[in-house]
């Protein structure tokens, strides 16, 4: 699987980038066929709390999944979309 960060809005720290991979490599074991995940994290202006947006794109062979979290960090948020997204894989698995 192809992973594809994107940061809008500032520059990711080597320790947040570091959290992401690491998160984000479990997706791969529960969808066997995905190709693809593009991960958008976004800091939204102006700087308040809960300005902080993650959105993830699973891309497989039979079509795309998208869940997207705002928080007051990205961790939490990235933890929250990343919930959302294996909720949907497993109803899709379980469609299956």
């Amino acid at each position: 699987m192809v992973t594809r960060v994107q940061t809008i809005h500032f520059d990711a720290s080597t320790q947040l980038m570091e959290f992401v991979e690491k998160k984000v490599a479990k997706l791969e074991k529960l969808c066997d066929e995905a190709t693809a995940l593009e991960v958008a994290m976004k800091l939204i202006k102006p700087e308040t709390a809960m300005n902080k947006e993650v959105s993830l794109k699973l891309s497989s062979g039979s079509g795309e999944l998208f869940a997207s979290k705002v928080s007051d960090t990205f961790e939490d948020a990235l933890l929250g979309a990343i919930d959302a997204l294996k909720t949907q894989i497993e109803k899709k698995m379980a469609k299956k």
